[in-house]
């Protein structure tokens, strides 16, 4: 992967009302969020859990790994791509 890059962030949890702002939160102490508009919402079929995807500037891999390392780490996320 050739860096500084867009790259897509899609985490999974159970689907309640502050998900996706803590997901976003989180994203946001390691890397840039572009705009708003890049984060995507989706509700599963039964509507218990919500994907968040969201793309960011990926400067490096230790940024990336780093993000990955405290989204997989919280007890909500369920799920991670």
């Amino acid at each position: 992967m050739n860096f500084p890059t867009r790259f897509p962030v899609k985490v999974m949890g159970a689907n309640q009302d502050d998900f996706e702002s803590l997901v976003v939160e989180i994203i946001r102490k390691h890397a840039k969020v572009a705009e708003e508009e890049v984060v995507v919402s989706r509700l599963s079929r039964n509507g218990r859990f919500i994907s968040i995807t969201v793309q960011i500037n990926a400067e490096n891999q230790e940024q990336l790994d780093n993000l990955y390392r405290e989204l997989s780490a919280h007890e909500r996320v369920l799920m991670m791509l």
